[in-house]
């Protein structure tokens, strides 16, 4: 007789606290108000929630210009530089914040850290939303942010104000490589002030965990997201760094399943802005392909939530 394959669900997986919130956010908007409701970038990078809000109404845009007068906006998860939420206020549009709060901390420290004419180094990467929110955060008479994505350029970063230094990194990055980086700032400039809690956001930490774990007892990991979402795309290098062949997908119609045919360890995830329904649907047929035997892993239980802006909240 065969062996039964088996599919092992990491805990916890899929939705955080700040996705929640943003998803909420512009539901409610639109709720609320009626369609059109715009919103600056995918308010999370993840195709099946931005094209159901796009059914519901919603209209995703890169630039504010392209918002007609009296309409309402709301900024995304990854949050905004404060040009462009200046530039929404110039224009009286009504707007609604649904930038993660743990993304809000990462501004206040950058404004913090600006008002006091510190050089700042962000350690994240160019182009992604989040971090041109945080750069345009930082305003300073005499300091200067930097930015650092990898070790190579934190070995030869050079900065105006090594005694007057901080670092604060991007919120959805490998948390691995992110301490090896910040070790060799630290060993460079031995002054850096370091956050009082660190910045790398506690479900990033707690889904890169729950995949180690799964990455002992499985021969292939499939991570359920979107190719632009940061914090799914660390989900499938780690798996890949500790040695199990990983997939990032956003349904079961993108698997290849004559990779699976062969494993009889499969252990799956999904990153913190992909559906729960998604991954239930991608299960589903998995368990019917493979006659899986399914088993839900044990981790950290989450139970955060962040509360949604006073107007938008149920009476």
């Amino acid at each position: 007789m065969s062996q039964k394959t088996k599919l092992s669900l990491a805990n916890p997986r899929g939705f955080c606290a700040g996705v929640d919130r943003a998803i909420e956010i512009v539901n409610r908007a639109l709720d609320m108000f009626g369609s059109p409701i715009y919103v600056k970038h995918e308010v999370v990078h993840n195709k099946a929630v931005v094209d159901d809000l796009k059914e519901r109404g919603a209209i995703f845009i890169e630039e504010i210009s392209d918002v007609p007068d009296d309409s309402i906006i709301i900024f995304s998860a990854h949050g905004v530089s404060s040009k462009i939420e200046e530039s929404v206020k110039t224009r009286n549009l009504k707007f609604f914040d649904a930038t993660c709060p743990l993304v809000t901390k990462v501004h206040m420290e950058v404004m913090r850290h600006g008002r006091a004419n510190r050089d700042i180094i962000l350690i994240g990467h160019e182009g992604h939303p989040e971090v041109e929110g945080t750069m345009g955060r930082y305003f300073s008479q005499n300091g200067k942010i930097y930015l650092v994505q990898d070790l190579e350029e934190a070995k030869e970063v050079s900065v105006n104000q090594p005694e007057n230094l901080a670092y604060v990194t991007q919120t959805t990055l490998s948390v691995d490589e992110t301490k090896d980086i910040i070790n060799e700032l630290m060993k460079r400039f031995p002054k850096i002030a370091a956050p009082k809690k660190d910045d790398i956001c506690y479900a990033t930490q707690n889904r890169q965990d729950a995949v180690k774990q799964l990455a002992l007892e499985t021969d292939f990991i499939i991570v359920v997201g979107s190719k632009a979402s940061s914090n799914s795309n660390r989900l499938k290098e780690l798996a890949n760094k500790c040695g199990v062949n990983s997939i990032l997908i956003d349904e079961f119609a993108d698997l290849d399943l004559n990779e699976l045919k062969d494993c009889r360890n499969i252990g799956l995830t999904a990153g913190a802005s992909a559906p729960e329904s998604k991954v239930q649907e991608i299960i589903s047929n998995l368990s019917i392909f493979l006659d899986a035997e399914i088993e839900e892993k044990g981790g950290v239980k989450e139970d955060i939530s962040f509360k949604l802006p006073p107007e938008l909240r149920a009476s």
